[in-house]
Formats: C-alpha cells, sequence, structure tokens
C-alpha cells in the first residue's frame, strides 16, 4: 500500500491559493480588495496592551558597571511626567461637590494589587480625602459604597475631611462581599446632589473594580436622569475597560471619554485618583453671570475659666472653637457649614488655597549643558548640581571617532527620557531661576509659587512685562502674577537709605514722582 503521508512544505503555496470561492455573489469571504486587503472585515484598532515592550534591552549599564544611574533617571523622569500637565488658565468651579463610590463587591478581593484591591483602595481613599479638602478646601464630599447589590452610604455630604476619615476607618476591616450595583450607586449618587446649589459643581467619581454590574433596572434611564441634572461622572477602573462605564463618562461629559481611566498598577492607581482633586473646566455656552456668595470669616475662641461647650456640629463638649459670624452657633473645625443658620464658615487662608487652580504656576523648562554653568547648586534647596562635561564640540566628536577607528567598543548613551533634563536643572521662565527636580514637584504640587520670583524683588527691565505674567488669559493679565506683584510695595523701599525719603522716587523714565505717605510702615522692614 502506498504511503499517502507525504512531507509537508509549508512554502509549497501562497495563501491567496487556498481561498475558498463562494456561488453566493454576495459573500465576502476569501475575497480581497483592489489594494489586496480583505474587504469583508474592518481594521480594527490595536490594543495597548498587544504592543510588547522589552523594556529589559534597554537597560544600559553606567560608567561604573552599576545600574544606579539609570535607575535614578527612571525616577525623577516618573517624577516629571506628573508635572508636565497643561497649565493654561481655564474657568474652573472651586466650590465642589462630589460623591466618591467604592466598589465594595467581591471583585476587591483579588491580590492582583498588593496586598490586595481592596485595602489598597482604602488606603487610597483615605489619601484622595486628604489631598481633596488640601486643594479643595471650600468644597463638599461624601462617600458612598457598592455591596450584595446595594448601595450604602459610608459617610454624607460634609466639608470636614475628619469626618469622612472616621467613617473610612470603620469600613476597612469589613470583608467585601457581594455584587456591585452602578444604578443603585448612581441613584443614591443623585440624592445627595439633589439640593446642593446651582454655583457648584456636581461631580461623582467611581472606582470600580468588577466586571459587570447587577442593577435592578435600565441603568440608561439612570445615565439621562444624571445629563438631565448636570452630574459629571469620573470613573477608574481597576480591572478590564467595561463598556457600560465608557458610556456613562462619555455622556455625562458631553462626550469626553477621558473620564474612564484603567489603572495599570499601584503607582498609577494612586496617581489617577489624584488628579481628580483639581477642579474640572466649566463647559458653558455662554458666558456665566458672577453671583455673590454669603460667606462668614470666624476667629478661633477659648471659652473663659474652666467653662466647657458643646459644638453644634458633634455636639460634643469642647472649650475652642469658631463661632458663628451671624447666628454665634459654635463649630469645633473650619471649613464648616453653621447647623444654626447654614452659612458657610471659612478662613481667608481657605480661600487663597482655591485660588491656584484658576491660575496655575507655569511648567518648568529643561535647561540645556550650553546654559548649565551659570548654576551651580539648587536655588531653593541648595542641593549641589553635577558639573557640566568638560568634553564639548569637535574635540568630543574626534575622540569617539578615533576611539571607534581603533576597535574600542562604542560607548552606550543613557537614553534621554522626555522632559527630563540632561544637566539636573529646571528653570522657571518668568525669574530664570534654576532648581532641581525635587524641589520642582513640591513647587507644582506643594507651593504653586516659585521661590524664586517670590523673593526677587528687583525692578524688572522688561519693555512688555505682561508677558512674563503667570496666568495671562489673552491681553489681559490675571492677578497671580508668579511674583511680579509680590513685594511691589518693598520693591521701592527696600533701595532707600534714609527713610524720609519715601515721598520722592524715581518713576520708570527716571523723573521724580510724588508718592503718597506711606501710613503703615511697620509691614516693611527697612534696610
Amino acid at each position: 500500500m502506498a504511503d499517502s503521508d507525504g512531507e509537508y512544505n509549508g512554502n509549497d503555496g501562497s495563501d491567496d491559493e487556498f481561498q475558498a470561492t463562494s456561488g453566493n455573489p454576495h459573500d465576502t469571504r476569501g475575497r480581497s480588495g483592489p489594494d489586496g486587503k480583505k474587504g469583508g472585515r474592518k481594521e480594527q484598532k490595536t490594543a495597548a496592551w498587544e504592543n510588547l515592550q522589552r523594556s529589559w534591552d534597554t537597560v544600559l549599564e553606567g560608567e561604573d558597571g552599576t545600574l544606579q544611574g539609570t535607575i535614578e533617571g527612571l525616577a525623577e523622569a516618573q517624577k516629571r511626567a506628573r508635572l508636565l500637565k497643561d497649565t493654561t488658565p481655564l474657568q474652573r468651579g472651586i466650590i465642589r461637590h462630589l460623591v466618591l463610590v467604592l466598589d465594595l463587591s467581591f471583585a476587591m478581593l483579588e491580590k492582583d494589587l498588593l496586598p490586595s484591591r481592596h485595602e489598597l483602595t482604602m488606603a487610597y481613599a483615605r489619601e484622595f480625602v486628604r489631598e481633596y479638602f488640601e486643594q479643595n478646601p471650600i468644597s463638599q464630599l461624601s462617600i458612598v459604597g457598592m455591596r450584595d447589590g446595594i448601595a450604602v452610604r459610608i459617610s454624607d455630604m460634609s466639608g470636614n475631611p475628619g469626618d469622612h476619615l472616621e467613617k473610612l476607618e470603620e469600613w476597612v476591616k469589613q470583608e467585601p462581599q457581594g455584587s456591585p450595583s452602578l444604578q443603585n450607586a448612581l441613584e443614591m449618587c443623585r440624592g445627595a446632589l439633589f439640593n446642593t446649589p446651582s454655583h457648584g459643581t456636581r461631580e461623582v467619581l467611581i472606582v470600580f473594580g468588577a466586571l459587570m454590574s447587577s442593577d435592578p433596572g435600565d441603568i440608561h434611564d439612570t445615565i439621562g436622569s444624571l445629563i438631565k441634572d448636570r452630574v459629571r461622572v469620573s470613573v477608574v477602573g481597576i480591572a478590564a475597560q467595561v463598556a457600560i462605564c465608557a458610556e456613562l463618562c462619555s455622556k455625562t461629559n458631553g462626550g469626553d471619554d477621558s473620564g474612564y481611566r484603567i489603572a495599570l498598577h499601584e503607582q498609577h492607581y494612586r496617581d489617577l485618583l489624584l488628579e481628580l482633586t483639581t477642579p474640572p473646566a466649566t463647559r458653558t455656552e455662554e458666558q456665566s453671570n458672577a453671583s455673590l456668595l454669603m460667606m462668614g470669616f470666624p476667629s478661633r475662641t477659648l471659652a473663659e475659666g474652666d467653662t466647657i461647650n458643646y459644638c453644634a456640629c458633634h455636639n460634643r463638649p469642647t472649650r475652642e472653637g469658631y463661632d458663628c459670624t451671624r447666628c454665634g452657633s459654635r463649630v469645633c473645625r473650619l471649613p464648616a457649614e453653621c447647623p444654626g443658620c447654614g452659612l458657610t464658615l471659612i478662613l481667608s487662608t481657605h480661600l487663597a488655597r482655591s485660588y491656584h487652580h484658576l491660575f496655575p504656576l507655569r511648567n518648568w523648562v529643561e535647561v540645556p549643558w550650553s546654559k548649565a554653568s551659570r548654576s551651580k547648586a539648587c536655588y531653593a534647596c541648595l542641593a549641589p548640581f553635577p558639573e557640566p562635561p568638560k568634553a564639548k564640540g569637535r574635540g568630543k566628536e574626534k575622540s569617539e571617532a578615533d576611539a571607534a577607528a581603533a576597535g574600542a567598543p562604542a560607548k552606550t548613551t543613557k537614553p534621554q527620557n522626555k522632559g527630563l533634563s540632561e544637566s539636573g536643572r529646571y528653570a522657571c521662565e518668568v525669574c530664570h531661576t534654576h532648581f532641581c527636580i525635587d524641589c520642582d514637584l513640591f513647587a507644582h504640587e506643594i507651593l504653586h509659587n516659585c521661590p524664586g520670583c517670590q523673593s526677587d524683588t528687583r525692578a524688572r527691565d522688561d519693555p512688555n512685562p505682561d508677558v512674563a505674567m503667570n496666568g495671562v488669559v489673552g491681553d489681559v493679565p490675571a492677578a497671580h502674577a508668579n511674583g511680579d506683584a509680590n513685594g511691589a510695595g518693598a520693591m521701592e523701599i527696600d533701595s532707600l537709605e534714609n527713610p524720609d525719603d519715601l515721598d520722592d522716587v524715581v518713576d520708570d523714565d527716571g523723573n521724580n514722582k510724588e508718592q503718597p505717605i506711606i501710613a503703615d510702615l511697620d509691614k516693611y522692614t527697612l534696610a
């Protein structure tokens, strides 16, 4: 019997030779278009996880034979990436009303995020509460959980971060269980945001770790109600992308689907949550009319003698607190809403901390080696900068060419990450002062002011000072001038040797001009 199993040769024919044909003229299977591509199949976008990045092939050793320089460069690149954001001044709602929705279902028991999804989420939720009220001190927050197919209220709408942190501590040791319900959670959020004033924003932030939602009705009806009530929804996913979450974010944000993000790892998860502490930009077709809000600015008072009073907010005994400027009710913490008359009670520093969102600090630029010689240490922390390389220009290129001709192995150079300065220096575009990466991070995330601009009291020779101001909107300079307006009164006084010469000051044209007598000289330090 002849052997019918011959040797297989995969190169005997092309794929087109084995295409099956069909007698149906409408059948598009196996047909090719004029450009050689399949006509019956649409081109699909490549997912992010399909692009394999061989990161282990790009790791280079330093001159000392270790990976310390590469690791430090990657760490600095991660710091710098968090700073490179859009600093365009936009109209934002600084009085926010946000509901944080946490997934407390069975999906949070997974340990793909260490130590577990639930423990990491509760830790990041506490950090989010602190950062939220640090960036938005006159805003309100509420926390809702999803478990057992229902929505549970963790904390009510309040402007006191201590209340939310105390409620979160009670849920840390409770084990997640049941299925999540997006519809029930969104309906509870609608009820919490229903009575919020029109001058504040209405936002919902959902931390979603499951791939399903157990809803009692049609969630699309709930989405329509959210759009009608002007509620914005953002979702931070821990698992894969869910279609209903993408639709929810897109429809409630005017077609913008950037509000739905998926966490890749623990650090990325934290960054996604803290990004949402920045107030969203207002999207109005017409310029909204400014409205005046009544607020009280009480002073801290202490009870006389051994007297103990009860606060009106928690009904707890206390000896110190803040008395409402309208009705006299005492609250223990600020900011707060007076339980007696409903007046918003804040401090002046709370308004100042909310103001930097409207005119953010500009991003500092990288300093090349050609301009690095003018600074040897960081202006803020005095940390020493690396010395500029001695070999420059043609001499360096010639030495490398000679080494290559001699058969020496080519010297590997460390890849330059995007946004990372090769000299380790970052310069403010206004005062041109050099800072290190740590001070750059501290100034943009904590201070929101440039130390060089705030300490510079010299008069500028710029013929167009409005261009250098930080926070210029069009042709109208904003009030926050990145240090240009700081010390404007002390700028001329510090240059005078005799306080009696305060009346005669030379103006920008070199002419003497008459200055008004400054009544309060105690706030100025005369050299």
